[in-house]
């Protein structure tokens, strides 16, 4: 490590490859090697998924916490931020933050950061949904990102964690990846028996509850009886695969619908694509979407928090109630028969994306978080000290440059 750098230390306890680590590696990619050194601790299996596309001067780290009575885990994580003694903790999802937060804070780290990445609709009744736990946890937590102006409203007025703690760095895309002139490989369209001109749909998502496919397969067959033809290709994997490939089959629409798993190039299927589809339950801001408007390809999705900035109904999509098949079938039969249209939402789509949401913005908000927190400045990169120990929050806005999203 050399010489007055930052060491960053990413925690993420997840066992799948998502959104969330494609925003991880954002980070992890695009961090001035100048100011900062990386670590990356995560699950054995993500750090698999992961593989070569972590940059190879970033350390990974093999490391499991399985729940807060976890104390094994606890304890190798505590040893782990000893014998490295990063600067930074920066943890990825509540379940990740709620374990490694408090042992970061025990341990002195001098900063310890949270990105929530989105609203958890899942937790329900007294003891989950109240969030009581979230605030505990958060004592130990000096700021935390949100991704979008809607989970940074989520993050205070619902789970009610400090206003001064919320940072909003919008989620950004490699956007130099997704070219609108791209074509999809040769022998695509035969490979997964589709017609030149049948209209394909595309899905990037995980196959979990959050992301909506059952809804998209219910408005399928609507769709299918105006256009025949029509073709559904969800790039995903996740629990629910079998359970959707079943769905189509009883639905009837198995032969118009594609489960192809994960794939590590989206851009090739997003050429394949007449309109993008994103029926999430809750978001916190999709890279699917940036990515889609990127490539110039209208997307209808779901009006849920951070979807709708990026997803401008009638600007730069088509925005539908959740859990409604009827008005998604509808706006998706609306794009198909409007060649127009389509093209009109794609092309303003694509130029929203490029000013706002790329990579080089949400890391340039991410390293002057990092740097002022800490008290240091690109120009001078004096040795850490807690900002618990300044007594204040060295001055970090949660509006304007950092904070606004803007």
């Amino acid at each position: 490590m050399k010489a007055g750098q930052v060491s960053i230390l990413h925690f993420d306890n997840a066992r799948i490859r998502a959104g969330v680590e494609e925003h991880i590696l954002v980070l992890l990619r695009g961090l001035d090697r100048s100011y900062f050194r990386l670590l990356l601790a995560c699950t054995p299996e993500l750090a698999e998924a992961l593989g070569p596309d972590v940059p190879g001067d970033v350390e990974v780290i093999p490391l499991r916490l399985e729940g807060i009575q976890d104390l094994a885990g606890a304890w190798r994580l505590a040893r782990l931020l000893r014998e490295r003694r990063p600067d930074v903790v920066h943890s990825h999802l509540f379940q990740a933050s709620r374990l490694a937060s408090p042992v970061a804070w025990l341990c002195g780290v001098p900063l310890v950061v949270e990105t929530p990445h989105l609203r958890e609709k899942w937790r329900k009744g007294w003891l989950k949904g109240n969030f009581a736990i979230d605030r505990l946890v958060g004592r130990a937590v000096d700021y935390y990102i949100a991704v979008s102006e809607a989970n940074a409203r989520y993050l205070i007025s619902e789970k009610r964690l400090p206003e001064r703690k919320i940072v909003t760095i919008q989620n950004g895309g490699d956007l130099t990846r997704f070219d609108s002139a791209h074509i999809p490989p040769g022998g695509m369209r035969q490979s997964l028996d589709f017609g030149e001109k049948d209209p394909v749909l595309v899905v990037l998502a995980r196959l979990e509850p959050q992301k909506g496919h059952e809804v998209l397969l219910r408005a399928l067959p609507a769709v299918a009886r105006k256009f025949p033809s029509v073709r559904l290709v969800c790039v995903g994997e996740g629990a629910l695969r079998a359970e959707l490939e079943a769905m189509a089959r009883y639905l009837g629409i198995e032969s118009n619908a594609r489960f192809v798993g994960y794939q590590s190039s989206p851009a090739d299927w997003l050429a394949l694509a007449d309109i993008s589809v994103l029926p999430s339950h809750f978001e916190g801001l999709p890279i699917a979407a940036i990515e889609s408007l990127a490539m110039a390809k209208p997307m209808v999705a779901t009006d849920v928090d951070g979807t709708s900035e990026v997803v401008i109904n009638g600007k730069t999509g088509l925005t539908v109630p959740p859990d409604r098949p009827e008005p998604l079938a509808d706006a998706v039969c609306l794009l198909l028969g409007d060649a127009e249209l389509r093209q009109r939402l794609g092309q303003a789509g694509r130029e929203w994306v490029l000013g706002r949401f790329s990579q080089e913005r949400q890391v340039r908000m991410t390293a002057e978080l990092y740097r002022r927190a800490l008290g240091r400045t690109a120009e001078g990169l004096e040795p850490a000290k807690s900002v618990r120990d300044h007594g204040v929050r060295s001055g970090v806005p949660t509006a304007g440059p950092l904070g606004g999203g803007k």
